[in-house]
């Protein structure tokens, strides 16, 4: 007869880290606590699946599986992987169980069919990158640079003739109109609309009041790129390795005369940036110089539980975010299903985590590649659309004031060879570089609970034959892999850097 076994010290520690996560949710104000619930309901169900594989015994046979999806989406899974051939592709399923009922009939409809024999890639991740493919088909300018005019004609769905004369308006009445659109009201009657920006009276006393007349397109575009944003509120930086960004944000600051603080954060501790950087007290010292606050071991998707961050709640008028990634993980490529739902939800839990402290009206600019496969361009618009904040405009990245700075990896290469010293990134060229520009548009209304990617079970893991796992047989090695990638996710969640 098997027996219960002791708990490990390791599976306590892991117990108490979550009792802790549960602990400072409950201590942190009722309006904070949707900006956290995400990371925690993710950590959660990391954590049950962890324990339930590695409980012994009758705890074992007790365990339950319980099914991610629906009864209908699980038969249209079943029946896709039967008519693929693929009924035994665990990794396959777990990407399909990621699709909506809609999106699984529109798959089924489409003649799809993935490539068993490709020398490159698996069926899961041909099939996770067509349905990529196939949603940012639908979104606006693929990815690539997107003017005012353009971002707003497709988020409110007008035809060519409204762009035709939106573009014909000066920066005084562009501005105006932008600002008063009606979407049920104007579609219809536009003119009247045009009729109101024409008698509208400047904003005197700020920049929005200047150069009335130059092409509204041109102007409003000129304001995203020389960074004039909100001179009394404060911004934040996060995920700025070596902090170079945020210095040149500083500076930028000073010389239009901002009174707004720059709050510079890093993910990682002191000590591994002074290992990676050897310039790193030099910068933290220029930053200080100019008034600005310098914070290592930030998470940006869980702000709401950091106390440096309390008291700034509906303050910050501008946030950067450059080129975010959720860390590589050795074997795997970004795009792969088994790791590629951590760079989905870093987006998805920062938008959510952004709607407590930034202010209405404030920016928010995240600067990424269109091709990348880690951080996909539609995971940075879809989130900041599901949490309120409106796609202004998709700026080159070199078009943008801000763009020279030291660019670094963000991990361990970074101690001995940079981007800018000619290793750049793999697969990445510098005119792809975006910025992607949103605004903050609270509707008042209470959001549902933020929707997260859910990570492969434990099982998934563990019958993956790509990456690190090719040619391992079956057995405790391959296990104990998994589980070391399990944890890993799992610290991930709880805010602490790995790697």
């Amino acid at each position: 007869m098997g027996t219960n076994k002791e708990p490990k010290v390791e599976d306590k520690a892991e117990e108490a880290d979550e009792d802790n996560d549960d602990d400072e949710a409950k201590d942190i104000e009722e309006s904070l606590k949707d900006a956290v619930a995400g990371t925690i309901r993710l950590k959660r169900i990391l954590s049950e699946d962890l324990k339930q594989e590695i409980a012994s015994g009758p705890a074992k046979k007790k365990a339950k599986a319980t099914s991610r999806v629906g009864f209908a989406e699980s038969v249209k899974i079943t029946g896709l992987l039967t008519k693929w051939g693929a009924l035994d592709d665990v990794v396959l399923r777990h990407v399909l169980e990621g699709l909506k009922l809609p999106e699984l009939d529109a798959l089924g409809n489409s003649g799809y069919l993935p490539d068993k024999f490709n020398a490159w890639k698996s069926c899961a991740e041909l099939t996770a990158i067509h349905i990529a493919q196939t949603r940012e088909r639908s979104m606006a300018g693929g990815g690539g640079p997107l003017d005012t005019i353009a971002a707003f004609r497709h988020r409110h769905r007008l035809d060519a003739t409204i762009e035709a004369q939106l573009r014909r308006l000066g920066h005084k009445d562009l501005r105006y109109v932008l600002t008063h659109f009606d979407s049920e009201k104007h579609k219809t009657d536009f003119q009247s609309l045009l009729a109101e920006a024409a008698k509208s009276e400047a904003e005197d006393g700020t920049a929005r009041g200047v150069a009335l007349t130059a092409p509204g397109s041109t102007a409003i575009g000129r304001f995203h790129r020389l960074e004039l944003v909100d001179p009394t509120a404060d911004a934040a930086v996060f995920g700025d390795a070596n902090l170079s960004f945020a210095l040149n944000l500083a500076r930028h600051r000073k010389a239009l005369f901002h009174v707004g603080r720059v709050i510079a954060t890093t993910f990682e501790s002191l000590e591994v940036l002074r290992e990676r950087y050897k310039e790193i007290d030099r910068t933290i010292a220029d930053l200080e110089e100019h008034f600005a606050e310098v914070y290592q071991e930030v998470d940006c998707t869980r702000i709401a539980l950091n106390p440096s961050f309390r008291g700034l709640e509906g303050k910050l008028g501008a946030v950067y975010y450059n080129f975010p990634h959720a860390g590589a993980v050795g074997g795997f490529f970004d795009g792969h299903p088994l790791v590629n739902w951590r760079h989905e939800n870093l987006m998805r839990l920062f938008f959510r985590a952004l709607r407590s402290f930034v202010k209405p009206g404030g920016v928010v600019k995240v600067a990424s590649n269109m091709s990348a496969v880690g951080v996909r361009f539609s995971y940075i618009t879809g989130s900041a659309e599901q949490n309120e904040f409106t796609h202004v405009e998709t700026v080159p990245f070199l078009h943008w004031s801000l763009h020279r700075y030291g660019r670094s990896y963000g991990d361990r290469r970074d101690a001995y060879r940079r981007p800018e010293e000619g290793e750049g990134y793999n697969v990445q060229r510098a005119d792809k570089d975006m910025v992607y520009t949103f605004r903050y548009d609270p509707s008042g209304k209470t959001l549902p609970p933020q929707e997260i990617r859910l990570p492969p079970t434990f099982k998934t893991i563990e019958s993956c034959h790509d990456g690190p796992f090719e040619n391992m047989s079956q057995g405790e090695s391959r296990k104990n892999l998994t589980k070391s990638l399990y944890k890993r996710f799992m610290m991930e969640c709880s805010g602490q850097h790995v790697g």
